[in-house]
This record gives structure tokens, sequence and C-alpha cells, in this order.
């Protein structure tokens, strides 16, 4: 399983290989054995042996060793892809043509032609990759049209909803 591991602004890219871990492209033998019931767990490698507090709180971390704590933040692929994907929707910079961000189902549409709508709204619900992924209005306005309904498979770049700015 392949992760991305952000700790001080530095990102690394970690995969797990059964017994052994790649990061950043060097392969060694590791394993991180944890103490029950607690966050102290020992990370057992080729070169060394070091004892850690790890405290999740969703893909937060606080890693803890030596009175000295680093947070860090651990990224699935997956998870990974899909923000690469959606980066595009949050780039917007004003109301317009909503395109869907990725290839898709349309599961949901939650606006009609004719409704005002305020910065953040939701206005069409995608599944993709087996996730269900809102798509938000960039800023306030007025929705002019619709071009998408429920059941309509779409591919990325689809237009899905127009929306003028207020005036």
């Amino acid at each position: 399983m392949k992760f991305t591991v952000t700790i001080a602004g530095r990102d690394l890219e970690v995969e797990v290989l059964g017994p052994e871990v790649r990061v950043g492209g060097r392969r060694f033998a590791a394993a991180l054995l944890r103490v029950p019931g607690t966050p102290i767990c020992h990370l057992v490698s080729e070169r060394n042996s070091r004892t850690y507090a790890l405290l999740r709180q969703g893909a937060n971390w606080q890693i803890q060793q030596g009175g000295e704590v680093w947070p860090a933040e651990v990224v699935d692929e997956r998870t990974a892809q899909l923000r690469a994907l959606l980066k595009d929707q949050r780039k917007q910079d004003a109301p317009g043509l909503v395109r869907a961000p990725m290839p898709g189902l349309v599961l949901r549409v939650d606006v009609e032609a004719g409704q005002e709508i305020a910065a953040g709204a939701g206005l069409v619900v995608l599944e993709a990759m087996k996730m269900e992924n809102e798509i938000r209005s960039s800023g306030p306005g007025r929705v002019k049209s619709v071009l998408v309904e429920p059941g309509q498979a779409v591919e990325k770049g689809t237009p899905l909803v127009e929306v003028v700015g207020q005036g």
C-alpha cells in the first residue's frame, strides 16, 4: 500500500511491501510493533530501533519521541488521487460553467434553474472511485441552467451546471 506522509512541510512517499518498506525510493526491512491499548510502538529496522508514541485523529498524526513532537499527515494513494482530481474544481475563481472534475455518475442534482446560491453551495453529487463527491459553487450567483440529470455518466470536463454572478 502506498502513502504520502507529510512531516514539517516535507512530503515522503512511503510504500509498505509486506515485511519491507520503501521510503523515498530506498527499500529496507522494518516492523512496527505496537503495545496493545497504548499509543506506544516500537519501530525495528535493519539499521536501528526506536520507540515512539503515535496519536491519530483521522489523517492527522502526532509522532512523539524523546520529548519532541512532530505533526504529520498520512494520505493513502486513492485519497491523493482524488485530491488531485478535485484540485481543478477548487481553483475556479468565479461563478460560471461548473464542470465535472473527474469521470463519474451523477447521483443527485441539488439545484434547479433560477435558484439563488451562496458560495460553497452544493450543486451536484458525483460518484467516482466508489466515493460520493459533492461539487460546490465557487462563488455566489444564480443557477442559469442544469446540464445533467441523476443517473447520467459524465467524463472529466463535462459541463454540469451554469451559474451566473449576482448583479
